[in-house]
């Protein structure tokens, strides 16, 4: 497992950004359709499928497999997705020799927190100014 400075991480950011970017609108267009078809199955009938219906399903799809895409890109940088809905990545990282994570959200200008690795979002702590990670 690749380990992140908290420089190291900064530094991906401007791909990683991109990147969570398009997850978080591909997460957003995925939900609404599912809503839509949940509306639409409401009315439809097994026995005469709609054919908006049957559109939706493979818009889900196709959207499904745009962001597991994402995620392998991720994935491959060494990066963990953690929340789609709201752009939550962690990088793996170290400090006083103990595994942690440097948490970033989209929006956020730079990695400015971390938490344990049980921590999640809720346990974040901001990085003091002597972390290298």
């Amino acid at each position: 497992m690749q380990l992140f400075t908290v420089d190291h991480a900064n530094r991906t950011l401007p791909l990683v950004r991109r990147i969570v970017e398009d997850v978080v609108r591909a997460h957003a267009r995925w939900q609404e359709a599912v809503i839509e078809l949940d509306l639409l199955g409401s009315g439809v009938r097994a026995d005469h499928p709609d054919a908006r219906a049957t559109a939706l399903e493979r818009e889900i799809q196709a959207i499904a497999r745009d962001i597991d895409q994402f995620q392998s890109e991720l994935d491959a940088l060494g990066i963990q997705l953690k929340d789609r809905r709201i752009g939550l990545i962690d990088f793996p990282s170290e400090m006083d020799g103990r595994r942690v994570l440097l948490c970033w959200r989209l929006g956020e200008p730079s990695v400015q927190y971390w938490h344990d690795e049980q921590g999640g979002y809720a346990g974040r702590r901001p990085l003091s100014p002597t972390f290298v990670g």
